[in-house]
């Protein structure tokens, strides 16, 4: 295959490779100390902090449903039921309690599964690690009640279990919570695009459907 030529008669990997070389020649040769006094440390009560993550969650088009700790389990099953999944994935570390009433067949995932074959379930079910009120963003890392990235990107429908106590109010509080290093997953409502007309398309990249299942007291 030939290379593209840029109108000087260079191809167009050379050009790019001479940009790079004349950016690093001209680059600080001593480390930048780059500042991190960053806004930290903010909080809210909780019933402010669900208010705030639930405005979010709901502009975004997720669905929202907070419950009690004793509650989970009862809530997972009636969204379950009203969304008509009756095989649902679930990471390894899931509490399987929070199954417990519901009537259909659970999957336990693992790394042996393809990731094409996760489309044939109805939705999956997780916990969060961390979640941003202020954002209204959820995060995954890779954790044994999260599960691989796949298994929350392929299922049409994600049931996302996230307990009060992990939402922090911004983002650098919540980057606090989290550990360099893992496999981490933002989640900001439902997989949406918008094309040139922008008429908005769900689930193109990810789950069509967000519910989010809020535990307040945990």
């Amino acid at each position: 295959m030939s290379e593209t030529t840029t109108p000087r008669g260079g191809s167009a990997r050379e050009t790019v490779l001479s940009r790079v070389r004349d950016a690093l020649a001209l680059a600080p040769k001593d480390p930048v100390t780059v500042p991190r006094a960053y806004r930290t440390g903010r909080t809210l009560p909780d019933a402010e902090r669900l208010a705030l993550l639930t405005d979010r969650l709901l502009d975004y088009k997720a669905y929202v449903h907070p419950c009690t700790a004793a509650d989970t389990a009862a809530t997972i099953a009636e969204v379950l039921r009203t969304r008509g999944a009756r095989l649902v994935g679930v990471p390894a570390g899931l509490d399987r309690a929070w199954l417990a009433d519901f009537a259909g067949e659970v999957r336990t995932d693992s790394p042996d599964v393809p990731a094409p074959a996760l489309g044939g379930l109805d939705g999956v079910v997780t916990a969060s690690a961390v979640t941003c009120a202020e954002t209204g963003t959820i995060f995954l890392d890779g954790g044994s009640d999260q599960g691989r990235r796949a298994l929350s990107l392929v299922p049409d429908l994600h049931v996302c279990v996230v307990d009060l106590s992990t939402v922090t109010v911004g983002v650098p509080e919540a980057i606090a919570r989290l550990v360099p290093g893992r496999p981490t997953t933002l989640i900001s409502g439902p997989s949406a695009t918008s094309d040139i007309e922008l008429e908005r398309v769900e689930g193109v990249h990810g789950p069509r459907t967000l519910d989010v299942v809020i535990r307040t007291d945990v």
